[in-house]
């Protein structure tokens, strides 16, 4: 088992972003924060204010437009995070060439992707029957709290365990089940490292989101109202998220490096 370090790969990821980060923020700036931006434009105005999860829960349903423009942002996402794998990778090439490598393993890492959620499906529907089964024989709900306590912490470690996945499908001549089971393998007896990791990393981009949200929102709002307010929130979020996908990106792909030795 090879050791890791975080504190390595992260002084590595400071070197190599600092290094390339022209070419790095930019293709993030396209591919992550632009999307969601645009994506913004197509969500109705009465859902673009709710405030309220009795809001969210009393809005209509999503108008297919948006559901498409979403579907497309999903997928210019993850070719922009593939190429950032590649540029990181693969030192030396350029940018369309970067491009042209996540094109061609973008649907391994959608096969991949799809057989996760199928047997995260199968485990849901497990679940649900032994709950109704529990509520039929004990007459209570609390089993069914029960089990969503035992899901979730499997879900959780699945999502550790498979964080190299896309280092994986970048860097290997493998099919989407190979990519599974390389990334789930390269990650054995790494579990609570990549999960202090996580932890910290999801901390971050909380605090991160809030802060510009408040700091734009309030500009916008001064400038030009709830309009303005919105649109310069979302963009602010948009840009610190895809900066600091960057530093993710870069930081699993030196964690991927350490862990194939």
């Amino acid at each position: 088992m090879a050791r890791l370090s975080i504190g390595a790969a992260w002084e590595e990821t400071l070197v190599f972003v600092k290094r390339e980060g022209t070419l790095l923020f930019p293709v993030a700036l396209v591919f992550l924060a632009l999307p969601a931006v645009v994506l913004q434009l197509f969500l109705p105005d009465r859902m673009r204010h709710m405030a309220t999860m009795e809001e969210v829960n009393a809005a209509p349903d999503l108008p297919p437009s948006f559901l498409l423009a979403m579907f497309g942002v999903i997928l210019i996402g993850l070719l922009g995070t593939l190429a950032i794998y590649a540029l990181s990778l693969r030192p030396g090439i350029s940018v369309a060439e970067a491009l042209q490598l996540a094109l061609r393993r973008m649907p391994v890492l959608i096969g991949a992707g799809l057989l996760l959620m199928l047997g995260f499906s199968m485990l849901i529907l497990i679940f649900s029957i032994i709950g109704d089964g529990l509520v039929a024989v004990t007459g209570t709900s609390a089993s069914v709290s029960i089990l969503i306590l035992i899901g979730v912490p499997i879900a959780m470690f699945a999502i550790v365990r498979l964080l190299l996945l896309n280092a994986v499908v970048l860097d290997q001549p493998v099919n989407s089940i190979e990519a599974i089971r390389h990334s789930w393998r390269l990650t054995i007896g790494q579990f609570w490292k990549l999960a202090g990791f996580l932890i910290g990393l999801i901390v971050l981009m909380l605090v991160s989101q809030l802060v510009s949200r408040m700091i734009f929102g309030i500009a916008g709002s001064l400038i030009g109202g709830s309009t303005l307010a919105a649109l310069l929130a979302g963009l602010a979020v948009a840009v610190v998220n895809a900066v600091l996908q960057v530093y993710y990106l870069i930081m699993t792909c030196r964690i991927y490096r350490q862990l194939r030795g």
